[in-house]
C-alpha cells in the first residue's frame, strides 16, 4: 500500500519530488510524502467518481432500510409521497437524526442522515438533482473538495434543524442545496453572471416548493445552503490548484466518521430498542 520509493507531486507546490523527502526542496513542506502514504491517497481521490459514489451509497442504504423493517414498507399510509417508505425504527438504526437520538447526543447522525431517505420519491428526486448538479461541482472544485462541501452542507443543515425544532429527519436535500451554493460561489468568483442567475432561480424555486410539500425540512435546506456556501468559499478551484493532501485527508476523515457513525447508530439504537422491549 505504501510507496517507499520513486517520485510524487508535492501536495503544496505541485513540484515533482522524491516520495522519501523529509522536506520539499522547493517549498519546505514537512513530510510531503506522508511516510509513503501520500501518493496512494492522491491516486485514490483522483479516481473517485463523486456522483456515482453518492448515488450508490444512498440507493444501497435505502434498500437496506426497507429490508431492516419490511413490515413498515406498506404501512406508511396512502399518498404518492409515502410509496415504499422505510420504517422509523430502521431509519433510526441506520442513523436518522433528530428526535430521541439527538436528545441522546448521537451527534454523528448529522452525517449519516444525509444518505438516508424516507420514500421512493424522496430518494428519486434527490438523486436526480444530484446526478444533474454534482458532476459540474466536482469538475470545478475536484472530488475531495466536493465531498467536503457535500458533507459540511448536509451536516450544517441537520444541525440547524435539530437546534431549531429537533424534528426527526433524513435526506440529501441539505447537501444538494450546498452544491447549488458552491456553483453560485464559483459563478461569482469567475464573474459568470448568467450561471449565477440561473442557479439562484433554481434555488429560489426549490425553496418555495419545499413550503408546499408536507414533511419537507425547509430549515435543513436553508442550513445546507449556508453551510455549502461557507465551505465552497474556503475552497480553491481545481483550475487554480490541484487538491491538496490536507483537503484529501479532511475528506477521508469525514468519510471515516460517517462510516463509523452508521455502525454506532446501529449498535446504540438496537440496544435502546432491546431495553424498551
Amino acid at each position: 500500500m505504501r510507496q517507499t520509493s520513486g517520485s510524487m507531486i508535492c501536495p503544496r507546490c505541485e513540484k515533482l519530488i522524491s516520495v522519501s523527502e523529509e522536506r520539499c526542496p522547493f517549498c519546505g513542506a514537512w513530510r510531503p510524502g506522508l511516510y509513503g502514504y501520500a501518493p496512494v491517497i492522491q491516486k485514490w481521490f483522483r479516481r473517485l467518481d463523486f456522483t456515482n459514489g453518492i448515488i450508490a451509497a444512498c440507493a444501497t442504504l435505502y434498500v437496506v432500510s426497507l429490508l431492516l423493517q419490511p413490515s413498515a414498507i406498506f404501512g406508511g399510509g396512502g399518498g404518492l409521497f409515502n410509496i415504499l417508505s422505510p420504517g422509523m425504527q430502521a431509519l433510526y438504526q441506520l442513523g436518522m437524526t433528530g428526535g430521541p437520538v439527538w436528545r441522546a447526543h448521537h451527534w454523528w447522525t448529522v452525517l449519516t442522515a444525509i444518505y438516508l431517505h424516507g420514500s421512493l420519491l424522496h430518494i428519486f428526486f434527490n438523486m436526480m438533482v444530484t446526478r444533474n448538479v454534482a458532476p459540474g461541482v466536482a469538475n470545478i472544485f475536484g472530488p475531495s473538495r466536493t465531498f467536503v462541501i457535500w458533507t459540511v452542507a448536509g451536516a450544517v443543515g441537520f444541525l440547524v434543524s435539530n437546534l431549531a425544532n429537533g424534528t426527526p429527519s433524513v435526506g440529501a436535500s441539505g447537501s444538494v442545496f450546498g452544491l447549488f451554493a458552491a456553483l453560485i460561489v464559483y459563478g461569482r468568483r469567475v464573474h459568470h453572471s448568467m450561471l449565477t442567475r440561473q442557479i439562484w432561480q433554481w434555488v429560489i424555486i426549490n425553496f418555495v416548493i419545499g413550503f408546499f410539500i408536507s414533511n419537507v425540512n425547509v430549515v435543513a435546506h436553508f442550513g445546507g445552503f449556508a453551510g455549502g456556501w461557507v465551505a465552497a468559499e474556503a475552497m480553491r478551484l481545481d483550475s487554480e490548484r490541484r487538491e491538496s493532501l490536507a483537503v484529501q485527508l479532511i475528506a477521508g476523515a469525514l468519510l471515516v466518521m460517517t462510516l463509523v457513525g452508521f455502525g454506532l447508530s446501529f449498535v446504540k439504537v438496537s440496544a435502546m430498542l432491546r431495553g424498551v422491549g
